[in-house]
């Protein structure tokens, strides 16, 4: 007994070949030319024996599947079986290039059966790999005898599913028999599957909950009608089951799950497989069929609307032709199918028992984020990215990352020496970088900068305003220094205020840019003694916000850190700091590479966001906590201006190394 199989390489076929192997005789697989080294890659991670399986170059869209006339000649009378699985399975395929291969490929695929056919009567039944989505949208149960009850057949690859199909009923020359599987997932004692479909454009949000919430805590989602899924294994097994078992010729069988859940029991099920919260609360989709179509679409048409929905959909990375799916209303009966698989032990499995297994081979096989290229070469090379403050702290080590990661690196700052210092350092080991003084608290000299980097550089891609000035003095002890609030705005707002309204220009018409800004702990945490400072950066934040809002639709990005402390120059008049917990400029730098690779709108310390919240909900007990920590961490002698106290002043408690060590990071 010989078989001919079409769609070899896909993810049925090859579970399928694997089941032929079992049984004797010669496989025929179709295979086009330029899909070889894919089908050798296959065979030799499924084990097949090769010497029992014969490989014929074609192409679907050709008749008779591109055989040459001595190749169907040689087939003639030697194929008992007729495997039609190649097809287009995926919903945002175009509407011709689904109608050649589920259409034309299955009109072709006919006309070459029936070429090699013994003769009459006929000896080769055509086995048809068709699909649930051979119903359409029927509002009901679609039994196995039914085909021309179809309905909502709008959406190319339903239709083209339905036409295919209705080829094979058609035919008059061979036996045929037709299997429609519901939606094929991967297989259920390994979790192989080839491509995410279904379920699986759902995992990231899942992924992105349990990264997000603890599994515990209750969310809101979604419920619907009932999709049917099917793991590859069983939709193999039943195939080459009911393939060979005589008299059912002519007749239709759904490889479905009989007792199919919600599609809110089918994304809680992966909830649990993933370790992610439930959701528990399920808005079910179909209590809003009430309103009329015409202002459901008029609503979803409005830009904002329309825009919200991309955004989610795009992070989410779900595709907008899923979302029909959501309220499928059709269930399937597939009594024939039990009828014809009793007593061979075949059935479906609960998804429960296998689900976890389906998740772990996407999270190690398919998650997107393992294919994005998260190195930092792979973002900044070759690009632009001018670094404030680069001789020295944060600025330098950022800068030697992105310079040894391939950036053309620009660095800024005042002092020429350690400037020009750091810039030759970095070219000695092979960067490509480019030193310019300048005072960023000029307005000037800010000016002077932008148009020297255009004028050399021609655009910037990345900003980083990290060059500051920190304050540490209480109001009481700022009376008198009204300057303290001048020069800290000048410099940590206006100064990068400046620059980015310089480099905006290009970077809003070349449509790409980032821009990141260093920020503080402070301005979460509210912290006391930080008045000028705080205030700055809390400034330049809010002018983030609201450029946000303007500018990502032109591909620029903005990035605020609220850095926690950090041990630099900046922080040295303070002793006490030379006892409590800090970060080094080279965990700063991490901060700043993880901005530049992932683009978030905000960096923050968990402890930053929670100070937040808490002064959110409950100001008045943090200003409680405030006021402790104003009254443990005095002036110091600097902040006070007593010069002659500096070389005298005292260690820090055990009390404040304490509180400073619960509160890491926190400026005090």
């Amino acid at each position: 007994m010989s078989y001919f199989v079409t769609g070899a390489t896909g993810f049925i076929g090859r579970f399928l070949v694997a089941n032929l192997l079992k049984r004797k005789g010669t496989i025929h697989v179709l295979v086009r030319k330029d899909s070889q080294k894919k089908f050798d890659a296959i065979a030799r991670t499924m084990g097949w024996d090769l010497k029992r399986i014969s490989v014929l170059h074609g192409d679907m869209a050709a008749p008779r599947c591109g055989l040459a006339p001595a190749q169907v000649r040689a087939l003639k009378g030697k194929v008992k079986h007729f495997f039609h699985l190649a097809a287009i399975y995926d919903l945002d395929a175009g509407a011709e290039a689904q109608r050649v291969a589920n259409v034309d490929g299955t009109q072709n695929a006919l006309d070459l059966a029936a070429a090699i056919d013994a003769g009459t009567p006929s000896s080769i039944v055509f086995h048809h790999a068709s699909s649930i989505a051979a119903a359409g949208l029927y509002p009901g149960i679609f039994r196995e005898d039914m085909f021309e009850e179809a309905e909502g057949l709008d959406d190319p690859y339903l239709r083209t599913k339905h036409d295919s199909e209705g080829l094979v009923r058609d035919e008059k020359r061979i036996k045929w028999r037709i299997y429609r599987p519901g939606m094929v997932v991967g297989h259920s004692k390994t979790g192989e599957m080839d491509k995410i479909d279904g379920p699986y454009y759902f995992f990231t949000l899942i992924k992105k909950l349990r990264e997000m919430l603890p599994p515990w805590m209750p969310t809101l989602g979604i419920e619907g009608g009932r999709i049917n899924l099917v793991p590859v294994d069983f939709v193999a097994d039943a195939m080459d089951h009911i393939a060979h078992k005589p008299k059912l010729d002519g007749h239709t069988f759904h490889l479905t799950d009989p007792e199919p859940l919600r599609v809110g029991e089918v994304l809680n099920t992966f909830c649990r497989a993933g370790h992610a919260p439930e959701m528990t609360m399920r808005l079910d989709a179909r209590m809003f069929a009430f309103v009329p179509p015409s202002i459901r679409g008029a609503v979803g048409n409005l830009p904002p609307v329309r825009r919200f929905i991309g955004m989610l959909l795009r992070d989410f990375r779900i595709p907008k032709s899923v979302l029909k799916f959501i309220t499928y209303p059709t269930r399937f009966d597939s009594r024939e199918t039990e009828r014809a698989l009793k007593g061979s032990g075949i059935a479906v499995p609960r998804l429960e028992d296998y689900a976890w297994r389906l998740w772990d081979y996407w999270e190690r096989h398919l998650d997107p984020d393992l294919f994005i290229d998260r190195t930092l070469k792979g973002k900044v090379r070759g690009k632009v990215v001018v670094i404030t403050g680069g001789s020295s702290g944060i600025g330098l080590s950022t800068a030697q990352r992105v310079a040894e990661a391939g950036a053309i690196t620009v660095i800024v700052a005042r002092g020429k020496e350690d400037l020009f210092k750091a810039r030759d350092e970095m070219k000695a080991k092979g960067g490509k970088v480019f030193a310019y003084t300048a005072d960023l608290a000029d307005m000037a000299d800010c000016d002077r900068l932008v148009a020297t980097v255009l004028k050399e550089h021609g655009h910037v891609d990345v900003l980083v305003n990290n060059a500051g000035r920190s304050i540490r003095r209480s109001i009481e002890a700022s009376y008198d220094r009204f300057h303290d609030f001048e020069r800290t705005m000048q410099l940590n707002y206006f100064g990068s205020i400046r620059l980015i309204m310089g480099f905006m220009p290009t970077m809003t018409h070349r449509r790409k840019g980032h821009v990141i800004n260093i920020s503080s702990i402070g301005v979460l945490a509210n912290s006391p003694r930080f008045s000028a400072y705080v205030a700055s950066k809390a400034a330049l934040d809010a002018f983030s916000r609201c450029a946000q809002g303007e500018l990502s639709g032109k591909g620029i990005a903005f990035t605020t850190i609220n850095m926690p402390l950090v041990k630099t120059p900046m922080i040295a008049p303070t002793r006490m700091y030379d006892s409590v917990p800090t970060l080094t400029p080279e965990e700063a730098a991490d901060l700043l590479v993880k901005a530049i690779i992932e683009r978030p709108s905000r960096i923050a310390t968990r402890l930053g966001i929670f100070a937040a919240l808490l002064n959110a909900v409950a100001p008045k007990a943090y200003e409680v906590v405030m006021n402790t920590a104003f009254e443990l961490f005095p002036d110091s002698p600097a902040a006070r201006g007593d010069k002659k106290a500096l070389r005298g002043e005292a260690e820090p408690s055990g009390e404040q190394i304490a509180f400073a060590s619960l509160m890491r990071g926190v400026h005090w």
